[in-house]
């Protein structure tokens, strides 16, 4: 029961908001009482923090799955979006904004494990990328994957960048060319150019 509960729970956070959901709204939606949620959660709080860290190492798990396939640098960066977007349900609810907001604590130790996990796994495409020729060799790794990490971070906020002016998608799409534009070699570049116009049609 208590993972049906945090199934349920995260569905609804992300495509409602962590504070929009209620735990009766919980409740009703899986016809249980909220004693039954309460006997697994102490409140609201611990269910949010479960569902939050849930939906992270799914993520983590995918993206390390991702990596392991040891795909051309540049495509498995669109592979990683594609699936964490997914995951997200492409952020209809701006979660991540409503987590800083309304549960600050919990928001800041899931970026901290995000940034641990986007840093390394970007420090390890741009290695590859370098070795391959599609990335230039004069890069600063650490300062390429910290500055990657900040701006997908960046692009979330809702107050810079409100979802009627910039769908969720097309800005990530957007953000991943812009980032990508600024690393690569011309042959990289003739990768990222199919890769595009592949995806347009």
């Amino acid at each position: 029961m208590k993972t049906k509960i945090l199934e349920k729970a995260t569905k609804m956070f992300l495509n409602l908001g962590f504070k929009s959901v209620t735990m009766d709204d919980l409740a009703n939606e899986m016809g249980i009482s909220k004693k039954t949620i309460y006997a697994h959660f102490q409140n609201k709080t611990e269910l949010v923090e479960a569902c939050t860290m849930h939906v992270f190492q799914l993520i983590s798990h995918g993206i390390d799955y991702i990596c392991s396939l040891r795909k051309n640098p540049i495509e498995e960066l669109y592979e990683i979006k594609k699936f964490a977007l997914q995951h997200l349900n492409n952020e209809r609810s701006s979660p991540q904004y409503q987590l800083q907001k309304y549960y600050p604590g919990i928001y800041e130790t899931v970026k901290g494990k995000q940034f641990e996990v986007m840093t390394t796994c970007v420090l390890e495409n741009v290695r590859k990328g370098i070795d391959l020729g599609i990335y230039r060799e004069n890069l600063n790794i650490d300062f390429v994957s910290r500055i990657y990490f900040s701006g997908v971070t960046s692009i979330k906020d809702h107050r810079i960048f409100p979802t009627d002016q910039f769908p969720v998608t097309s800005l990530m799409d957007d953000y991943l060319e812009y980032h990508l534009r600024g690393i690569v070699t011309p042959k990289g570049r003739k990768i990222l150019n199919e890769l595009i116009n592949s995806n347009q049609e």
